[in-house]
């Protein structure tokens, strides 16, 4: 592997103008055919195998008029204060609005409220549900626009009209997070490289992979029916994991120019090591996001996939299109002018950096720091044991928008179950009287304690399949709710024994119910196959049994931590006005395992990119805590960068409105906080620093068996000094290296350029002084260069 990326980023460096090229056409083919690509994304929820799926697909078949599947939409009239809907003008001015709807593109039917029913006892609030044709994508801006009509003519005739369902347009989202996460980005980069052109690499590179995987992913929607939550997600992710990788990259590449290499030379250098450390990181991101596709739910299987690919995406570009860049930007990548003084202070070896200091008061207080670190992460985790989950509803829309108006409005009017109603199907294709069968299952409906009301048996053209209506007293979102549903349908049990009909029970609150239990069941297997998976790749990776299942225990404990934080603010209430929580209510089914899978990968990511630089630091000679020093030396400021611009990307999502937005950032940003710098920074250097060469050891037996992917680069150093053994490049001192550059964009004549050291690699040729006495002077680093495995 190392070999193979050492190959490859020489090529790329050597041939930038072909590689920019070729990137610039493939980005231009995907752009021109996401344009003209159609798309058919969608925002429904196919969850094969529920009872509510089978219902669904029972009345596509034998209710085709009721659009099933397709998208719902309620209005919701109140009277002007002191009036009532009912007086003349107001019922006139209801019937004019539920008519213009009747016309309205897509529609397949409009109830009328004052002949079925659906006006308060108060006789001030009213709706009406509209039904489309089309799922909830697939709403047109023509039937959007005369929802906005409507509306708008309601209150100029003094009425209140508000609009709820997933009919209706949600507001624009904004970029804010998107636009925050780059901008904290840029900072942080060029606080860690102390140069502008250093800095804009990895946003240039990530900015363009993105866009490449965003684009294909619409593109994709011509072909297949994606969510369209999945080019967010993708976006979101694709656009923090390249950055990170670019950033490990390029903070590689300066290692090797001030080791003394020329450009292309420490190109090569820098895909062969830090660049395998990306593919696998890679690796584990795509095994934890494509893992999604086994829990059965078309949604979440589009996003995860769509993830992964955005992912992967990215792992090309690091290995392709930047090496090309560093090309064009040569020795100059080495300019900084935006150094501190302390910054100079270590370029001039003076002084430790603080994550050099850290490693060392890790390891020389491992105890104190496991003990402190899993106490802490622990007691956040105690809330975890009250989770409760549930799919998110109009309730959750922010104050003030015509969602939560109207399901405001049409609780106090109606009570909060008229926002959920459940749809019951009798399929009585074999029974004996398909009548009886449907008029016991309304009876039995009627009788139920938290039932409301009960809408009359409708039946299909051949008579043997019925739908009724059942209006829960409880909010949709609610465990009595959830309690209705499981008691309907063990009453179908009986009513089958009865009468040989089948009772199934489906409608948007019970969709989410079966979405809900069957994310909670898959939790477990979930866990099961993605740790699995990223085990055995961390196996082949640091070649240790103790690294991987570390790595895999840590991030358990950075997720129960997580989902505590969750629930305390969003569930229990805690600090809710900090965060602008309005209300609290239960977690979002779908952020537990969203959660699990996108930072399962993130975490691996920091323990390939800590971890893989001990390891190499351990091969080359290194005794146990010498390497973990090592490991922070040269990676504790990346991976530190790394994860405040995934932390700050996050924190973003904070400022939107809407509480689900709200729980996926504060989640997000918890867990990389946690991840990075507590399991990664404090606990991995502990264990390791108790465990001694132990953390290190593969049984013989499985040394044999397992292949040598060579992540840290070990045989590609031998080969190098095979083909050069007495050429190894003096490093760079402080102050003044002549280097000459071969190649095109005048990178080909000999140069002379000083103050090549930058803060984040500084660290690197700082020397020991006091602290570590076993580490070698300036004669013996060259010694060391000359045979980079000769053990100390």
């Amino acid at each position: 592997m190392a070999t193979f990326l050492y190959r490859l980023g020489r090529l790329a460096f050597r041939r930038r103008r072909v590689v920019v090229m070729l990137w610039v056409a493939v980005l231009a083919a995907i752009g021109i055919g996401a344009m003209t690509a159609p798309g058919t994304s969608s925002g429904a929820l196919s969850v094969p195998g529920t009872q509510s799926q089978r219902a669904i697909d029972l009345l596509q078949k034998e209710f085709p008029q009721a659009s099933a599947d397709g998208a719902t939409a309620r209005v919701v009239f109140e009277a002007p204060a002191g009036q009532k809907l009912t007086s003349a003008a107001n019922r006139a001015e209801v019937e004019s609005l539920v008519a213009k709807l009747e016309k309205s593109p897509q529609v397949s039917g409009v109830t009328d409220p004052f002949a079925g029913g659906l006006v308060s006892r108060s006789g001030t609030i009213a709706y009406t549900q509209v039904s489309y044709k089309v799922a909830q994508a697939d709403v047109g801006a023509a039937a959007h626009a005369v929802q906005t009509d409507v509306v708008a003519q309601g209150e100029k005739a003094g009425l209140k009209v508000s609009l709820g369902g997933n009919a209706v347009e949600n507001k624009a989202t904004s970029k804010a997070a998107e636009l925050i996460g780059v901008g904290v980005a840029a900072v942080v980069l060029v606080i860690t490289f102390g140069s502008m052109i250093a800095a804009g690499l990895p946003l240039l590179t990530a900015i363009l992979g993105v866009a490449a995987a965003v684009l294909s992913v619409t593109l994709a929607t011509h072909f297949f029916d994606l969510a369209s939550s999945s080019t967010t997600l993708a976006l979101m992710l694709g656009l923090a994991v390249a950055i990170d990788y670019a950033l490990f990259i390029v903070s590689r590449y300066r290692n090797e120019i001030r080791d003394g290499h020329e450009p292309e030379e420490a190109c090569g250098r820098a895909l062969g090591t830090a660049g395998s450390a990306v593919v696998f990181a890679g690796l584990t991101v795509i095994v934890a996001l494509s893992g999604l596709s086994v829990i059965g739910i078309g949604m979440l299987t589009s996003m995860g996939l769509a993830s992964a690919f955005a992912v992967a995406v990215a792992v090309i570009i690091a290995l392709t299109l930047l090496p090309a860049v560093l090309g064009f930007a040569g020795p100059r990548i080495m300019n900084g002018t935006l150094h501190t003084r302390r910054m100079k202070a270590l370029e001039r070896g003076e002084g430790e950096s603080m994550g050099v200091r850290w490693a060392r008061f890790v390891t020389r207080n491992p105890v104190k720091v496991l003990v402190v670190s899993v106490a802490g992460l622990a007691l956040l985790a105690i809330p975890t044991m009250s989770l409760k989950m549930a799919l998110n509803d109009d309730s959750g829309k922010p104050p003030g928008t015509t969602q939560r108006i109207a399901y405001d409005t049409l609780s106090k009017g109606f009570g909060p179950g008229f926002n959920g109603p459940l749809t019951v199907v009798v399929d009585a294709r074999g029974s004996d009287d398909p009548k009886a069968a449907a008029q016991d299952a309304y009876t039995m409906l009627s009788k139920l304690d938290d039932v409301a009301a009960v809408r009359p048996p409708s039946f299909n053209q051949a008579g043997d399949v019925a739908l009724l209506g059942a209006v829960p007293k409880s909010a949709p979102t609610s465990e009595a709710t959830k309690d209705l549903v499981g008691e309907i349908r063990d009453h179908g049990t009986a009513l089958h024994q009865d009468t040989g009909a089948d009772l199934m029970v489906t409608g948007l609150t019970a969709v989410n119910i079966d979405v809900s239990t069957k994310l909670s069941d898959a939790l477990i297997p979930y866990l099961a196959i993605v740790v699995g998976l990223a085990l055995i790749l961390l196996l082949l990776v640091f070649r240790s049994i103790v690294i991987p299942l570390k790595a895999a225990l840590g991030f358990l404990l950075s997720v129960v931590s997580t989902l505590g934080v969750l629930v305390a603010v969003f569930q229990w209430g805690w600090l809710k006005d900090v965060f602008g929580v309005d209300q609290t209510g239960p977690i979002v089914s779908l952020l537990p395992i969203v959660l699990i899978g996108v930072v399962f990968g993130l975490a691996m990511d920091y323990e390939v990119f800590l971890v893989s630089r001990m390891r190499e630091e351990y091969v080359h000679g290194a005794e146990p805590t010498q390497a973990i020093v090592g490991g922070f030396r040269h990676s504790g400021r990346v991976v530190t960068a790394a994860a405040v611009i995934m932390v700050s990307v996050f924190s973003g999502f904070l400022l939107d409105d809407e509480a689900l937005i709200k729980s996926i950032g504060l989640g997000l940003a918890a867990a990389v906080f946690f991840d990075a710098f507590v399991v990664r920074m404090s606990i991995v250097p502990a264990v390791m620093a108790l465990l001694g060469h132990r953390s290190w050891t593969l049984p013989k037996w499985l040394d044999r068996i397992l292949p040598n992917v060579d992540v840290e680069g070990e045989k590609l150093r031998h080969a190098l000094e095979a083909e050069q053994p007495d050429s190894a490049p003096e490093p760079v001192l402080a102050g003044a290296a002549a280097m000459v550059h071969a190649g095109s964009d005048d990178h080909g004549a000999p140069r002379v350029f000083t103050g090549v050291r930058s803060s984040d690699d500084t660290e690197t040729q700082a020397p020991a002084q006091k602290a570590d006495a076993t580490e070698s002077q300036a004669p013996a680093r060259r010694k060391l260069l000359k045979n980079p495995l000769r053990r100390s």
